[in-house]
């Protein structure tokens, strides 16, 4: 069987984004690892309590010879825009999650709104990439 294990998302400052998805998000530390034979790359991820088997990894961009400096540019472009990754989380309760996380200082860029699959909220993280907070309607 196929399952996910993780997926990445680019971030400016993995301390930064550490802090950010364990402290304002409630997430858990899944992995904080540094290998200086790979000179000092840091795997970082996170999960959420509860789902221990899935992860997000807090990926720092990386220079040359691993990423040129165009292609380093144009990742950090797309995540100023909000377009180099999507988090998708459910919740039981969007407008209480809303609530909690915004008393927790996470900025939301879109309050929970009626969808046709649900309610659907949004934040960015620091480093800008998009988070989608969904209630998902159940269907039957």
């Amino acid at each position: 069987m196929i399952k996910i294990g993780s997926a990445q998302l680019w971030v400016h400052d993995q301390q930064a984004a550490l802090d950010f998805y364990t402290r304002k998000v409630g997430m858990e530390i899944r992995s904080d690892v540094t290998l200086p034979e790979m000179g000092d790359f840091r795997w970082l991820a996170v999960g959420p309590a509860g789902q221990s088997d899935v992860s997000i990894v807090l990926m720092a961009i990386p220079g040359p010879p691993i990423m040129d400096d165009a292609t380093a540019d144009e990742v950090r472009n797309l995540m100023a825009k909000g377009f180099a990754g999507t988090v998708f989380l459910t919740t039981d309760d969007c407008h209480a999650s809303y609530e909690e996380l915004s008393e927790r200082g996470v900025e939301f860029v879109e309050k929970p709104e009626e969808r046709p699959y649900g309610i659907d909220a949004a934040f960015r993280d620091p480093s800008g990439n998009n988070v989608r907070l969904t209630q998902v309607r159940e269907i039957g």
